[in-house]
């Protein structure tokens, strides 16, 4: 938490007293653009209700100050609604972490889910249990907070978020009677199920330490040298060459290459005095994370003339 606090105070122009906090500071929003008759009263009630509970409860035993309460959001869509307290919606989850000496955040989480059908009733309490199932919402909200925070845990500390997904996955076993889907392995291959269980897979333990080395190595370090942080961000990705290539198309290296597709890119496109950097990042990228080729192909036409000068010379 040291380190965090470091970073995120050095952009700051005045130092605060640290005092505790709770972990999220999260925007809620909260529409239903397509149902008609929906009270606009009710949403607002509803989207009050969810952002204290994600803002509010506390969620570990370490302590943040107000500078450090991670900046997330979700917007949630209300699809279909029976007039009473069950509703059928999707939620969009984006997460970010800051990056060392920039004012730039860098997107850890940004997932859609589709299956985030709730009852909600005007006026009733949303209560808050890790060891008991009281509510879809509840469960939702809570396995979401926990799964942001220990991807905020992995940017800043090797494999830092494991005990915040042992505790995601203590919310989706409990929720297992539940009648909603997204919870149980057969209700598809991208839910909050295989979320979980590839979090917690030793399978994808390389792509989650790329994930610290990428973040607390590699742009935190942009600033002091550009060229040594772009060759270091090379390096990592060369370890990723190793992964299991049947296992690319699982839920958490999908939604991370989606999520880092457009930064990377961006960071490679920095001018860092030696021309190859675009073309090994651009080759590297193109077998890691394929599903995303017309994305990396703005490093290859940017390097078209030396590729092909470096053709011309072997």
């Amino acid at each position: 938490m040291i380190k965090r606090s470091l970073l995120i105070l050095f952009s700051l122009f005045t130092c605060q007293t640290l005092v505790s906090a709770q972990e999220l500071n999260a925007r809620v929003q909260i529409q239903a653009p397509t149902v008609p008759n929906m009270d606009r009263r009710n949403l607002e009630v509803l989207e009050t209700t969810v952002r204290e509970f994600l803002n509010n409860n506390k969620w570990s035993n370490d302590t943040y100050s107000p500078q450090e309460r991670i900046e997330c959001n979700f917007v949630i869509t209300i699809t279909d609604w029976d007039g009473s307290s069950a509703y059928k919606a999707e939620a969009q989850l984006q997460s970010s972490r800051p990056v060392y000496a920039s004012a730039y955040n860098s997107t850890l989480l940004n997932l859609s889910d589709k299956d985030f059908d709730f009852n909600y009733a005007e006026g009733q309490s949303l209560d808050f249990s890790d060891q008991t199932y009281i509510s879809n919402l509840s469960s939702l909200l809570s396995f979401y907070a926990y799964t942001i925070i220990g991807l905020d845990k992995d940017s800043f500390s090797r494999l830092g978020g494991t005990p915040y997904y042992k505790k995601a996955a203590t919310i989706l076993n409990n929720a297992q009677v539940s009648p909603n889907k997204g919870w149980k392995a057969f209700d598809g291959l991208r839910n909050r199920y295989w979320l979980n269980e590839n979090l917690l897979n030793k399978t994808f333990e390389d792509l989650r330490v790329f994930i610290y080395d990428y973040h607390f190595n590699g742009l935190d370090h942009l600033q002091d040298n550009t060229g040594r942080g772009v060759k270091k961000m090379i390096t990592l990705l060369s370890g990723l060459k190793q992964m299991d290539k049947q296992k690319l198309g699982s839920i958490f290296p999908n939604f991370y290459f989606s999520t880092k597709a457009d930064e990377v890119v961006n960071v490679f496109s920095i001018p860092t005095g030696d021309p190859t950097d675009r073309i090994k990042a651009y080759n590297l990228l193109v077998q890691i994370d394929p599903a995303n080729i017309n994305k990396y192909e703005t490093l290859n036409q940017a390097s078209t003339p030396l590729n092909q000068e470096i053709k011309n010379n072997q």
